[in-house]
């Protein structure tokens, strides 16, 4: 079966800043089967927010292009109740709130230490290259 993983914003950023590397390529394989990637409308807004913000000359439609693209291909998550506040950045504990109701197996994120109170959620804390290695992918 394949695992369910919440995308933390960093990745989906730094998939935008190079093409070449692991986050890049875990977003690219999004609806491919390999893993389940679950959102909420809540991580779509920061996703966009921040999208915005570092990359101010990227276009709407492209944007948009992106967020649609991972909506269609994602399981969304309805968030019932908040588990906050757990971490450390509440952004962090949005991520968290979206793993547990959707019952992940993984946070994707390049902070890992900040994620580690997930572990007591049985919530596994990986990098992209992890996923990818987890998956066969490399």
């Amino acid at each position: 079966m394949a695992p369910r993983i919440v995308i933390d914003t960093n990745i989906v950023i730094s998939a935008l800043k190079s093409s070449m590397g692991a986050a890049n390529k875990l977003l690219s394989l999004i609806g491919d089967g390999r893993y389940i990637s679950c959102i909420s409308v809540p991580l779509i807004f920061e996703y966009e927010e921040v999208i915005h913000r570092c990359f101010s000359k990227m276009l709407d439609e492209d944007i948009n292009a992106l967020l649609d693209y991972i909506c269609q291909q994602s399981v969304k998550s309805p968030i019932y109740y908040l588990w906050r506040p757990i971490l450390k950045d509440p952004k962090d504990d949005m991520v968290l709130e979206i793993a547990v109701a959707s019952s992940a197996d993984f946070i994707v994120t390049y902070n890992v230490k900040d994620f580690y109170p997930a572990k007591t959620f049985g919530i596994e804390i990986a990098s992209p290259k992890d996923i990818l290695i987890k998956t066969g992918v490399i």
